[in-house]
């Protein structure tokens, strides 16, 4: 629903039919709302035994060998993985999205070195291998996990400039810092942590806040003991998790992400769609929807000091300052980060396919 509901609509305004293919949850009932048939499938998302993972595989082949589809687009790593070779089996052509290397690519050792194997043989067969940002690109390319000519670029998974509008910062002290995420360590919730306290000893009259999922399935998870230790302590505020993160972006007055590695971050265009000013870290992803000293500020991963740094710096402009950085951030949106342009290479590629295969 978050990430894709702009591309299902596209496709099924297209004239397609979409199966969508998930885990079940709360927001299954949205899914139909959309037009798309939606079927349950279970799915340990970030775990790595190798029993649960070759039992994903068997019930992608039964799923594709039921469903029949024309193409296969997959995301994320288990799908991409799985679900691709599953497809590839069939004979089904695949599309895929590589959204983000995730925990995995930010750590080496055994398990990298698995998780690119695998990467190599299910995209060896792939029609389409779309990613967020250059970087990742270069790196599987050069990695020989894919072929060059199969790649392409897509600008994340765009934005809808329609629902995400400008909104007028708050003209109220203090001022609002938001930093939006699964609460993981490599989002750099702790750096953020760390740099309310500098700012805070500082005697900086600035509010920092926390949005998202805790305890998620992943090595990197922050616990709801530590939360609650940072929240008595007086540094932060967790906000919880919010089904209108827009309402959210409003009340802030710049949106943080000290993350290490990224795709292209989401939060971070519905921030700047907002005309948000935006504090990130110089890290692949982050770099590309933030120019630093234009609609926000860059500073060095993993280093609490620099983020305090840019916190300040942005906390000392003007507000009409800081009103001009976000709204240098919409008009980069709508030049380059478009919905429209995701839903459209998909097309293009999905076509290409169907010519194919006439």
């Amino acid at each position: 629903m978050n990430f894709r509901a702009g591309l299902i609509r596209g496709l099924i305004a297209a004239g397609h039919e979409v199966v969508a293919v998930a885990p079940p949850d709360k927001y299954v009932p949205r899914l139909a709302e959309l037009g798309c048939r939606y079927v349950p499938l279970s799915m340990d998302n970030k775990g790595t035994h190798p029993g649960r993972d070759l039992l994903l595989f068997w019930r992608f082949l039964q799923l594709l060998y039921r469903e029949k589809p024309a193409v296969y687009l997959g995301y994320t790593v288990k799908p991409n993985i799985y679900g691709s070779l599953a497809a590839h089996m069939l004979r089904i052509p695949v599309i895929n999205n590589v959204a983000g290397l995730g925990t995995v690519f930010i750590r080496t050792g055994w398990l990298t070195r698995l998780v690119r194997g695998l990467y190599r043989l299910a995209l060896s067969r792939s029609a389409k291998v779309f990613f967020q940002n250059e970087e990742d690109r270069v790196l599987f390319v050069s990695q020989k996990l894919v072929s060059a000519a199969v790649t392409d670029r897509l600008p994340g998974s765009g934005i809808d400039l329609d629902h995400f509008k400008p909104v007028p910062l708050p003209d109220k002290a203090p001022l609002r810092f938001l930093l939006i995420a699964r609460m993981l360590w490599d989002k750099g919730v702790g750096e953020f942590v760390e740099a309310a306290r500098i700012l805070k000893k500082q005697g900086l009259d600035v509010e920092f806040c926390l949005l998202g999922f805790l305890d998620v399935q992943n090595p990197a998870a922050i616990s709801r003991q530590q939360m609650d230790e940072w929240t008595a302590e007086g540094a932060i505020r967790y906000l919880g998790v919010s089904d209108n993160v827009a309402e959210e972006i409003a009340l802030a007055d710049c949106v943080v992400l000290p993350s290490y590695r990224e795709g292209i971050p989401r939060t971070l265009l519905e921030a700047a769609a907002m005309a948000r000013p935006i504090v990130a870290t110089d890290a692949v992803g982050c770099r590309d929807v933030v120019d630093d000293g234009i609609n926000g500020y860059l500073c060095k991963p993993r280093d609490a000091a620099d983020l305090a740094d840019k916190i300040a710096r942005m906390a000392a402009l003007s507000h009409a300052e800081r009103e001009a950085m976000g709204q240098r951030g919409r008009e980069k949106m709508e030049q380059e980060f478009d919905e429209q342009i995701v839903v459209g290479k998909y097309l293009h590629a999905i076509q290409m396919i169907l010519n194919r295969s006439e």
